[in-house]
């Protein structure tokens, strides 16, 4: 229920930014060429993430932030005890030559250290993710970025028998600044 929630706050965000062709802006000296944004949902699934978003070309910009597993999924009713620290990096070919503004395909990846004491001992291990997504970024605004896209994803996120393993649906939403 609560993701369902989560997912039509977002549509109904993402459709206030909406565009027609002819307000599609072409890229100049005053498209934004960085962004800063916070995704929510896989916050709310357990991981806080912060992208850092440059972009290279009028078709290409790349991310890098910080990726942390501090706490269990809101949506779960599992409790698993383990924390995760890493790094998230990113690229994004755009179809027009408007990003970091416009459809897109990109892939992910997340590295992370994982950590727990469920064993009776401090264990630790490599964990992560890679996926591949296509999605839409809006900037209805000079400075407000929103953007969503689905595709699908391996996890590797395993500890102590702790956490994913498995394919599994890809979702990226995410709301921030850009400058």
């Amino acid at each position: 229920m609560r993701l369902r929630i989560l997912v039509v706050i977002f549509v109904l965000c993402a459709g206030a930014g909406t565009a027609t062709a002819q307000d599609t802006p072409s890229v100049s000296e005053e498209t934004p060429k960085w962004t800063a944004v916070i995704d929510p949902l896989t916050f709310a699934l357990g991981f806080a993430h912060v992208q850092i978003e440059r972009t290279l070309t009028p078709h290409l910009s790349v991310y890098l932030g910080p990726h942390a597993r501090l706490f269990n999924s809101l949506l779960a009713d599992e409790k698993e005890d383990f924390l995760g620290f890493g790094l998230e990096a990113g690229v994004r070919y755009f179809f027009s030559p408007t990003a970091p503004e416009g459809a897109w395909i990109g892939v992910r990846g997340v590295a992370a250290w994982l950590t727990t004491d469920v064993t009776g001992e401090t264990t630790t291990a490599l964990g992560g993710y890679g996926s591949a997504l296509v999605g839409y970024t809006w900037l209805p605004t000079e400075w407000l970025v929103l953007s969503g896209g689905a595709g699908g994803q391996y996890l590797h996120y395993t500890i102590a028998g702790l956490g994913p393993k498995m394919f599994f649906v890809a979702l990226h939403t995410a709301a921030g600044v850009a400058f």
